[in-house]
């Protein structure tokens, strides 16, 4: 057992850093303290966005919830807010995410199966049945459709009578990250910006209180990334998406403060802590000095975490728990705004109503029983996480140099750069594990020979629910005015053509009863359907 522990232990982080055997004032030296660390709510935010952090309000606690019809998805919904939940967060279908409704040929066999499928706007007045939108935030994991979901709540909002300066929540609707990582893309890039860029001016107008983005590393960091890559890429595309909104016309200030991001917490305690903390310094510093923002709230990195799910091993699940509650607590002192906790048995299925319970209840355990909110940036000074903060910070600025050199976010796409650099570290990573220089507990040590298969009760997709989709899909397109969809289908395609605002287009299609997956065919038809090119 000693053996195996020696091999490994290589005393580095994931991302490769050496780390020393003790720290001092000297390593951070060359810090200037009160510029670079500062204190919370101070520029440029390395402590914390908020003078007072959890002391003032905890972050908001967020389970990732969405599997068969609408219907079922409520009830997980309602079950979440009566167990203290503070935040709704809908994970979609792949259908639905890849703008298919459930009645399509490719659909079939993926309705419901990896999350909610939404078809039109009766799905979403389902999904949101007596939930209300003017007293909760809603996060919603949607990218190449996301003016169409978007458009579908605020929909629901408006036929309640709720006024959208009363919406709060966010749209993910980050495709450059499903280009790099997710895979999940449809419209090319430069379309699929513009479009993002106009959801940007809609709400700058409209819907003041949402986030139009939450710029995602979180996927990133699953196709294999490494804290650094992570870092720098999602960064690159926040930095991308503010200089498409500026070349449209945006003043900066308009469109900052309601930036919001995404990122993973991994198994490296420290290096998780440390990454998002120079995250926050990066993003103030470029913001202001490059940018030229001058709104304190444009400068603020807010972010939300999900504890990492591809750590999480099918072989003894209920171990699980423990890595969730220790990254869970890694984005807590790294100072997170909201916070999405992963169920033991998300590697087997769907999270289960226990799972998810358990997975809820050790937010509010380090919440309410740690002390860990007592005081603002508990690890900050700390001589070990200041170094690996400067090293992050260091490191994410050699990448930025590098994608400058390439000759952007968009070229990189172009010539698979950000997928040949995240191969090399999924490889990197994975020969680690079988060489046993990383120990994944259960896996490849700790392992129980006489282990049988998992006994634990996974959540089960009725296959009759699919069935019911289509059936209500067929009913839906029966009974609506289909000369009123076909006009305004006909209208988002010539308006599309041109450079004028597409949202207002989107909202008469939902409210039409128009479904996603038509809407997604006008744009397949007039900016055409991406194809990755070969980089290997």
């Amino acid at each position: 057992m000693k053996k195996a522990h020696e091999r490994a232990t290589k005393f580095r982080t994931i991302s490769g850093t050496k780390v020393k055997s003790l720290y001092t004032p000297l390593d951070i030296s060359s810090c200037n303290y009160l510029e670079d660390i500062g204190l919370p709510g101070k520029y440029p935010y390395t402590r914390g966005i908020h003078e007072n952090m959890y002391r003032g309000r905890l972050w908001t606690m967020r389970m990732f919830a969405g599997f068969g019809t609408a219907r079922e998805t409520n009830k997980r919904f309602k079950y979440l807010l009566n167990q203290g939940e503070t935040g709704l967060s809908v994970a979609f279908d792949v259908p639905t995410i890849m703008g298919y409704d459930s009645d399509h040929p490719r659909s079939k066999g993926e309705v419901g199966r990896c999350g909610v499928a939404i078809d039109t706007l009766t799905d979403m007045e389902i999904l949101f049945g007596n939930i209300p939108l003017d007293k909760i935030t809603t996060s919603m994991t949607i990218n190449s459709p996301a003016a169409i979901i978007f458009a579908m709540y605020l929909a629901v909002a408006e036929k309640r009578g709720i006024p959208f300066d009363k919406l709060g929540g966010t749209i993910q609707n980050d495709t450059l990250k499903e280009y790099i990582a997710q895979k999940t893309y449809i419209l090319p890039p430069k379309e699929s910006v513009r479009i993002i860029t106009n959801i940007i001016a809609y709400c700058i107008e409209n819907v003041p209180r949402w986030n139009t983005i939450s710029i995602s590393g979180y996927h990133i960091r699953e196709a294999g990334a490494t804290a650094i890559q992570e870092l720098a890429f999602t960064l690159a595309d926040g930095f991308t998406y503010v200089e498409a909104a500026i070349n449209a016309g945006l003043d900066v200030d308009s469109f900052a403060p309601r930036l919001s991001f995404f990122f993973n917490s991994h198994s490296d305690f420290f290096e998780e802590i440390a990454k998002f903390r120079a995250a926050r310094r990066i993003w103030a510093k470029t913001m202001k000095e490059k940018y030229g923002a001058k709104k304190k709230e444009s400068l603020l990195l807010r972010f939300h975490v999900q504890t990492a799910g591809c750590t999480l091993t099918a072989q003894q699940p209920e171990n699980n728990i423990i890595r969730t509650t220790l990254q869970a607590l890694q984005g807590v002192l790294g100072g997170a705004q909201s916070l999405h906790t992963n169920s033991m048995d998300e590697t087997l299925a769907l999270p289960s109503e226990k799972a998810v319970l358990i997975a809820l209840r050790t937010q509010q355990i380090i919440a309410h029983e740690t002390g860990v909110i007592n005081t603002v940036d508990p690890l900050g000074g700390s001589y070990f996480v200041e170094t690996l903060t400067n090293k992050l910070e260091d490191e994410a600025n050699a990448y930025f140099k590098e994608i400058k050199r390439h000759g952007g976010v968009f070229k990189c796409l172009e010539d698979g750069y950000f997928q040949k650099e995240i191969t090399k570290s999924a490889k990197a990573y994975q020969e680690s594990v079988e060489r046993k220089e990383r120990i994944t507990v259960g896996v490849n040590e700790y392992v129980n020979p006489e282990e049988k298969a998992t006994t634990i009760n996974i959540l089960e997709i009725d296959p009759s629910l699919e069935r019911e989709q289509i059936k209500n899909l067929k009913a839906i397109k029966g009974k609506r005015n289909n000369k009123k969809v076909k006009s305004s289908l006909k209208a988002l395609e010539e308006s599309s053509k041109t450079d004028k605002n597409l949202m207002p287009y989107v909202m008469e299609c939902v409210k039409s009863y128009a479904t996603l997956g038509e809407i997604m065919d006008v744009w397949r038809k007039v900016f055409g359907v991406y194809k990755e090119p070969i980089i290997f």
